[in-house]
């Protein structure tokens, strides 16, 4: 009866992933509006993100890469537009085709690039129009259930929501963007392990002075993943670079990552933030899934405390617009906090910095755990 019992729950599961993906807006890389060119709109915001990619490159039309899983690293480049009337929080998904750049995001100017060459020297002049404190790059995991498409659209709006100054670069692992595809997803991701000793290569060739990894869901498993193969292999002398890691609502058996972190050294584990949420539904459902196990992103704050990292508990955010699984781009509250983390303070309020975290939080209901 227990095992009848726990496959139902796996059916069930399923099929709330399944119905996530249905109903999905449509990609929108390269599709311009013909009526209202970007040009033409004012006080609208543009950024460049670059991308490395272990997909697939696809002719499909607003697609740019496929969920196919690519034998080498594709490197490209887009200009995410954010309108004018954007609201802090919110992602102006584009719901039909063509995008409107008056009222909604818009992904323009597609470029792949064929050598490793030229990606570095585009990233260098986009760094070199930064002041020299802020020639940074922000190293952007997403996470399951994500085209191509979508991961732009959401880094370009968490980039203008916390007002990241530096370079942003999206790492888009081969996620087969369909809800009810989690263990292809999560082979993906293990698959595209081996290629992060090349980005990693890659990044060391830019101009960039310091590395921020913010990592989500799925995405946060191919970091951890990622980082104890660097450690194993005698590579992960250059993680110096690295300022903080973010991983956010973390979809991660608890007891796996307890290994990971006692494979990294400490000094690394102490620049981890865990942004976490006992009320996120789609880690329910990945717990489910994996047979019951908790997951980081999902788990007591006490369970998370002796590993090292620094714990954000946002359980008691409720003002969301992405739901409780996004939190860290959809609540105006949260976005605040990780703008001052990238930007002013790079440590999140740490002792002999130049704010408190006081002061950034001010009445929201963020809870901070420090070891």
């Amino acid at each position: 009866m227990r095992v009848y019992g726990h496959a139902r729950s796996l059916i069930a599961a399923l099929m709330v992933l399944a119905l996530i993906g249905c109903s999905r807006p449509p990609d929108v890389i390269g599709v311009v509006n013909p009526n209202v060119p970007v040009s033409s709109v004012e006080m609208l915001s543009k950024h460049r993100i670059f991308i490395m990619t272990t997909r697939e490159s696809t002719e499909a039309p607003g697609s740019l890469f496929s969920s196919s899983r690519a034998p080498s690293l594709g490197l490209a480049s887009v200009d995410a537009t954010v309108p004018p009337t954007h609201v802090t929080g919110v992602l102006e998904r584009p719901r039909r085709l063509p995008p409107d750049p008056r009222t909604e995001f818009t992904v323009v100017n597609p470029i792949v690039y064929e050598q490793e060459g030229a990606f570095i020297a585009s990233v260098n002049r986009e760094l070199a129009k930064r002041p020299p404190a802020q020639r940074k790059v922000l190293f952007f995991v997403h996470g399951f259930n994500n085209s191509t498409s979508e991961a732009v659209l959401r880094l370009s709006q968490f980039v203008e929501d916390t007002g990241f100054q530096g370079v942003p670069i999206l790492f888009s692992w081969a996620s087969a963007a369909a809800g009810s595809a989690y263990v292809y997803d999560l082979n993906s991701v293990l698959v595209a392990r081996s290629q992060l000793y090349n980005m990693t290569q890659i990044l060391g060739k830019t101009n960039a002075q310091n590395i921020d990894v913010f990592a989500h869901s799925m995405g946060t498993l191919l970091v951890m993943e990622g980082l104890v193969n660097e450690k194993q292999s005698g590579r992960l002398a250059n993680s110096d670079k690295i300022d903080i890691i973010v991983l956010a609502s973390p979809d991660i058996d608890i007891d796996l990552f307890e290994t990971q972190v006692a494979a990294l050294p400490r000094p690394l584990v102490e620049k981890m933030f865990l942004l976490i949420s006992e009320d996120d539904a789609a880690l329910r459902l990945s717990r489910r899934i994996a047979g019951g196990v908790p997951r980081v992103g999902a788990a007591d704050v006490a369970q998370l405390e002796r590993f090292g990292a620094t714990v954000i508990d946002l359980g008691k955010v409720s003002d969301s617009n992405s739901g409780s699984h996004s939190k860290f781009a959809g609540s105006p509250e949260v976005v605040q906090l990780i703008g001052a983390g990238l930007n002013a303070d790079r440590s999140f309020g740490a002792e002999g910095r130049n704010f408190t975290l006081e002061e950034v939080l001010g009445a929201a209901p963020i809870r901070i755990f420090r070891n």
